[in-house]
């Protein structure tokens, strides 16, 4: 008998017919005789729906009160889960975020877990039900609702299957795995059978969506092995696991994109000790991540250009704080971008072959592509474009990089 940690999103339970759907796999997985404790989000476009809501009563809705109601999405899917279980003969019950006790710090829309209490899952799983628990949420040290930010489900599910140290975390979804690209951007993109957490990591915070970054975070910090597959098929998908030798074979292992950011350039900015500090501080105080960091020599030797991307959700908000920090640090100009997109490649045979960024920009200079900024790690490679460039780029890189018959 195995202890199965699943994670069913929004398009796996968008109406009753696709709640029934997830109902008769989760029995068929009781049937051979696996414990099962089954995390589900809201329907498809009920949280947006419920968001909706809450900018109708205001333009900036309390962040605390919005997480009390978004949360709601997720109480109706396990209840509804719980009851075609139930119904089908398969005892099942359904639990909150609090009555787990699933511990967030107070960051409301984007918390993050810091204990989970197993005790009431384990008694339900030893009565013989199954366990359909809301994603997405939890509560803080003084009981208030949280929620964990956009993809949290796929954060509940691997922490809960960290949490009860579970033979594995199957994320069901509508696409069958994770793929060398956007198949929707680039048509030769092939599955993988298996990625390593690393690679893994590096394209979920580089804007590949099938796993939700922190998620990834949980499962290699506690070597949860992940499984992510179409709700759909009964294909096999792809396994997120610990890296293995012949991993470092492939060159590169994915190339992919992220539109959704914004660039901020402080131009003439003091060039002193403790600048950076007094820039980033503030921004990170309003937990705004910044991504990209470029620091340039200005037009004199007294003053630097500074220039960074922050998420577009988090923009307006970035922008106040940078205005009130130009004034205060004497800075000559700002320049702002929306139009720009990240294009990236990963691998972990990234390590060993030297090469990789030059044919890179070789690859992109050659459909007359300009690189904005440029960053790098062990693994990876991303470059910043105009925004109307990002599908070309995405395209003619895994042609050079995965889609010819050897890795240069």
């Amino acid at each position: 008998m195995s202890l199965i940690v699943q994670k069913y999103g929004g398009t796996s339970v968008a109406d009753i017919e696709r709640i029934r759907n997830v109902a008769r796999r989760v029995q068929a997985g009781r049937q051979r005789g696996d414990d099962l404790v089954v995390v589900v989000s809201a329907m498809a476009g009920e949280t947006n729906r419920l968001l909706g809501l809450a900018r109708d009563m205001c333009s900036e809705p309390d962040r605390r009160e919005s997480d009390v109601l978004v949360s709601t999405g997720e109480q109706v899917t396990t209840a509804l889960l719980a009851m075609a279980l139930t119904h089908a003969g398969c005892p099942a019950v359904s639990l909150q975020g609090h009555q787990i006790r699933i511990v967030t710090d107070q960051s409301y829309s984007k918390a993050r877990i810091r204990s989970i209490d197993d005790a009431r899952i384990r008694a339900e799983l030893a009565a013989g039900r199954v366990v359909v628990v809301a994603g997405f949420q939890g509560v803080d040290e003084d009981d208030n609702i949280t929620t964990l930010g956009r993809g949290g489900s796929d954060t509940s599910g691997v922490a809960l299957a960290a949490a009860l140290k579970a033979d594995s975390c199957e994320i069901y979804t509508d696409v069958d795995g994770v793929y060398t690209s956007d198949p929707r951007i680039c048509p030769q993109a092939r599955k993988l059978d298996r990625i390593s957490y690393d690679e893994m990591l590096e394209l979920a915070s580089l804007g590949a969506k099938v796993l939700q970054i922190r998620s990834v975070e949980f499962a290699k910090r506690y070597q949860v092995p992940v499984h992510v597959r179409s709700t759909f098929t009964e294909t096999e998908g792809t396994w997120v696991v610990e890296e293995e030798a012949s991993m470092e074979d492939v060159l590169v292992s994915g190339v992919t994109s992220d539109s959704n950011e914004a660039k901020i350039t402080l131009l003439g900015v003091p060039d002193q000790p403790g600048l950076a500090a007094r820039v980033f501080g503030p921004i990170a105080d309003a937990n705004i991540v910044v991504d990209m960091i470029i620091q340039n020599a200005g037009s004199d030797e007294r003053t630097t250009d500074l220039t960074f991307t922050v998420p577009k959700a988090d923009f307006p908000q970035a922008m106040k704080l940078v205005e009130q920090l130009k004034r205060e640090i004497g800075a000559k100009g700002l320049r702002t971008d929306e139009n720009i997109a990240k294009v990236s490649v990963v691998g972990l045979g990234m390590r060993s072959h030297a090469g990789v960024a030059a044919k890179m920009f070789r690859t992109l200079a050659d459909m007359n592509i300009n690189i904005q900024m440029i960053a790098t790690s062990e693994i990876k490679t991303s470059i910043v474009v105009d925004a109307k460039f990002v599908e070309l780029a995405v395209r003619v890189l895994h042609d050079a990089f995965i889609g010819a018959d050897e890795p240069a």
